[in-house]
């Protein structure tokens, strides 16, 4: 699981005033982003047209993550914070671990998608706690390691402890879309809006503790991307110990339909002046963008965030067309998207 180091927890349960989760709830939007970029490169690995339903359960948990981003920018906002996203300490470097994890723990790559992948990394950064991630924390007892869960829970006890029921934050600020359901995005007015969205982050990436369906009574995370390692459908089973069996219909992977990225590819890596380098910096131009527009949507701009995430549209198409370019110098290998905030990105 991704371990995250406890003092992030601590400084949560021992926050006296609600600006002390300021810094917490800007890591938890650095988190939720960071998650993207390796689990949409595997996306993009798989040639188009292929695979299908390895790609639509990434690319639904991919929504699901920019969704979470959203939430807790909101979140944030409506406590009073200022999100900060277009900036480059905001873009983890990869391979290596994730916001807030401990440095020996996971550590993540942009790769081709793979059932290795999949279980090593992707089931690993959204494995549940389910046995203590909804039980109140005793910061006499924390572990050495704690959860996103566990974080969150933390985060949510806080706010219930030291907000008021009206929360601070600029009302108008609040950002909602067409593009989420209005029962899992919106607007954070009330201490008991931001306890429900917490709720909706922890459960649609975890599942609750006795069940693997979020509210929506849709298979968290965690378990969709263990159907495409497994290569089966989770389905209800009242014959299983806990009522759900990999018992559905198989989920057929063809290894041959992706195409081999050479893992965490760098601008630094490619020919000058070469054709395929600008092809990156376009791409990373895009991903700038994308950032920027969400710096800006959740910074009083919050109508932007559908044109932002159009801005996603124009990712895929660069990507696709890297992946699928022979990597100059690595025989056998492709151009992996590399996801870097650099100079070119403001081109």
């Amino acid at each position: 699981m991704l371990k995250i180091d406890p003092k992030y927890i601590e400084k949560a349960l021992t926050a006296n005033v609600l600006e002390e989760l300021y810094p917490l709830l800007q890591k938890a939007i650095e988190l939720e982003h960071s998650t993207i970029p390796p689990y949409l490169t595997a996306m993009f690995s798989l040639k188009p047209g292929t695979n299908l339903v390895q790609r639509q359960i990434i690319h639904s948990i991919v929504i699901e993550e920019m969704l979470h981003m959203t939430i807790a920018a909101n979140i944030l906002n409506a406590l009073g914070g200022t999100p900060d996203i277009n900036n480059s300490q905001f873009v983890p470097e990869y391979p290596g671990p994730l916001p807030m994890g401990i440095g020996n723990g996971l550590i993540v790559g942009l790769e081709k998608y793979s059932q290795g992948v999949v279980k090593n990394v992707f089931m690993e950064i959204e494995e549940p706690e389910n046995a203590i991630v909804f039980k109140s924390l005793d910061i006499k007892k924390l572990p050495t390691f704690s959860t996103i869960g566990q974080f969150y829970q933390a985060i949510q006890q806080k706010i219930d402890e030291l907000a008021p029921n009206d929360l601070p934050g600029h009302k108008d600020y609040q950002v909602t879309s067409a593009f989420f359901p209005a029962q899992e995005l919106f607007p954070i007015y009330t201490k008991q809006h931001a306890i429900d969205a917490i709720n909706i982050i922890i459960e649609q990436g975890e599942g609750t503790s006795t069940s693997p369906l979020d509210q929506q009574d849709e298979l968290a995370h965690y378990y969709r991307f263990e159907e495409l390692y497994k290569g089966k459908r989770l389905l209800k089973d009242p014959s299983a110990p806990k009522g759900y069996s990999f018992s559905g219909p198989d989920i057929p992977f063809t290894p041959d339909d992706v195409y081999p990225l050479f893992p965490n590819t760098k601008t630094s890596m490619l020919p000058a002046g070469s054709e395929v380098l600008n092809r990156m910096n376009q791409f990373n131009a895009s991903y700038y963008s994308l950032l920027s527009g969400l710096h800006d949507t959740f910074n009083g701009q919050p109508t932007w965030l559908d044109n932002t995430i159009g801005v996603m549209y124009d990712l895929k198409l660069t990507a696709e067309k890297l992946c699928a370019t022979p990597f100059p110098g690595k025989a056998g290998y492709t151009i992996g998207p590399s996801f870097e905030f650099t100079a070119t990105s403001k081109c």
